[in-house]
């Protein structure tokens, strides 16, 4: 491979805002996998997050590997299709549907029994459920890197004309150091998640919001995603100031 991309002024400014675009992709894996993780005990909670991300990682190579393939699935399923939606079906749209369709229905669940208050206790054995939390993350480990890889290949279309380098070299190190860094820091996100009830509610909010734009892409209609992280910061903060709120009450002893 041909490095000397990374040399250039260019090379490096595309390196750091692609690294810092997966690493604002992976938030949302990030939360997936803190969630359905939160049911694991001791040892086998780390090893599932740990495994998750790395699965990811892998994932995301395999299919940087195979660039010209995922562009090819791009090419419609019912281009002579009299309903408009399905005139641009291909199979990307098949991958985005079926992955927001269950991030919708696991989320949708997994709110339910938090406003229920219920903690079901399987009947499985540990290796068992840690089998089926690992497999739910490889599952959504791969719509999220259509995501991530797709919106990589598009940034950078144009830079092999602009600095001469080849792209692929410059997402290839920007996945990887993404991944290095959710990997440092998905403990303290998923401990920060689960030990306060109302942020998990408004995380498993948004994973139900982008399970929806998932569906809605799958059938052509796009949908920033920057307003969906904007709505779930702003409704991070409100929350935030509720916490203040409600510790300076207690400390008043109100």
């Amino acid at each position: 491979m041909d490095f000397s991309v990374l040399y250039t002024w260019d090379g490096l400014v595309y390196l750091i805002i692609l690294s810092l675009l997966e690493i604002v992709l992976g938030i949302d894996n990030i939360i997936f996998i803190s969630i359905v993780t939160d049911k694991l005990h001791g040892k086998d909670k780390r090893k599932a997050r740990n495994i998750g991300l790395m699965l990811a990682l892998v994932v995301r190579l395999f299919l940087l590997s195979v660039v010209a393939w995922i562009m090819g699935m791009t090419k419609p399923f019912f281009p002579n299709s009299s309903i408009e939606a399905l005139q641009h079906f291909s199979g990307q749209s098949l991958v985005l549907l079926l992955g927001g369709l269950f991030l919708i229905y696991k989320s949708t669940v997994e709110m339910h029994n938090s406003v229920k208050a219920e903690e079901h206790e399987e009947k499985k054995s540990a290796p068992n459920k840690l089998a089926g939390v690992i497999g739910q993350i490889v599952l959504i480990d791969i719509v999220f890197s259509f995501d991530s890889v797709i919106s990589a290949i598009g940034m950078t279309n144009g830079m092999q004309q602009e600095t001469g380098g080849n792209p692929l070299i410059i997402i290839y190190m920007a996945v990887i150091i993404s991944m290095i860094v959710m990997l440092i820091f998905a403990r303290q996100i998923s401990d920060f998640i689960n030990k306060r009830p109302t942020i998990k509610m408004i995380a498993l909010g948004f994973l139900v919001t982008i399970g929806v734009i998932l569906v809605a892409e799958a059938f052509g209609q796009h949908v920033p995603k920057g307003y969906i992280y904007f709505a779930m910061v702003y409704a991070l903060i409100v929350e935030f100031l509720n916490i203040r709120m409600r510790k300076n009450k207690a400390a008043k002893g109100e």
